[in-house]
């Protein structure tokens, strides 16, 4: 099934993760012996990445490679992954189904996560560390005049981050107000937009397009007078264990201001 009661008190031994961050998290958990398989783009830690089955990518996962692992459990996300792909799945195995737009979300998921794979103390343990240094972050940033930001994902076209993702939330505790808010998603913006929505500051993430120097400058070409500055994606967008680092980032992105 799809979704499941985390009350549940089986234990799981055969996990398999289609989502890159929550297989970090797994890894943090200890879970060595019980992750039997993982995505292309799971590449953190890369000891698994090395090691571990890989089951294809996140929108196109190897049906017939999860069945040869005979998983009890497989762990997916309702943005990351193919939604026929999942119900496929689900018909077959349990599948613990997540989505993560904020970072209330990615707490909730990180405990629900322990409960199925019975390493609670440790979830809690992390849930708090991360809920600390992000309200430090807040406080930080709640003291500071907003910076008028956009955060470009894509190019060709040109897309960002808007309202109801995970990376916007993480602006806001950066202290960004992000100008496409009143957008859906992941909308394509053309760089006029961005000129016409008074952006004073450009991120340009490195995933899920690898943005360099050379875009950096193109853009700059394009829009004089707004600052850009190339980003870890990971940071932004990764919402497990990563969070932990994501804290640091951030603060020292803070501390240039």
């Amino acid at each position: 099934m799809i979704l499941f009661s985390t009350t549940s008190q089986r234990k799981y031994s055969r996990i398999i993760s289609l989502v890159p961050s929550q297989t970090e998290l797994l890894f943090h958990l200890g879970l060595e012996h019980e992750v039997v398989g993982l995505t292309k783009f799971c590449i953190h830690p890369s000891s698994w990445f090395r090691s571990k089955a890989r089951i294809g990518g996140t929108k196109n996962i190897n049906i017939n490679k999860i069945h040869a692992l005979s998983p009890d459990l497989i762990i997916a996300n309702k943005e990351e992954n193919v939604r026929e792909q999942i119900e496929e799945l689900a018909m077959n195995y349990d599948v613990w189904l997540t989505d993560v737009n904020d970072l209330t979300g990615a707490i909730s998921m990180i405990n629900d996560i322990g409960k199925l794979t019975g390493k609670e103390t440790k979830t809690t343990a992390l849930a708090s560390e991360i809920n600390a240094g992000f309200q430090i972050l807040r406080e930080i940033s709640s003291s500071r005049d907003k910076i008028s930001a956009a955060y470009i994902i894509w190019k060709d076209p040109y897309m960002v981050a808007a309202h109801d993702t995970f990376i916007n939330d993480m602006m806001h505790y950066c202290g960004m107000h992000n100008v496409f808010s009143d957008r859906s998603r992941y909308p394509q913006i053309t760089l006029a937009d961005i000129r016409n929505e008074n952006a004073t500051l450009i991120l340009l993430s490195s995933e899920p397009f690898p943005f360099k120097e050379k875009h950096k400058k193109e853009i700059k070409e394009q829009l004089p007078g707004i600052k850009i500055e190339l980003v870890d994606g990971e940071m932004f967008s990764w919402y497990g264990s990563r969070l932990l680092k994501s804290i640091d980032y951030f603060y020292s992105c803070l501390l240039k201001r």
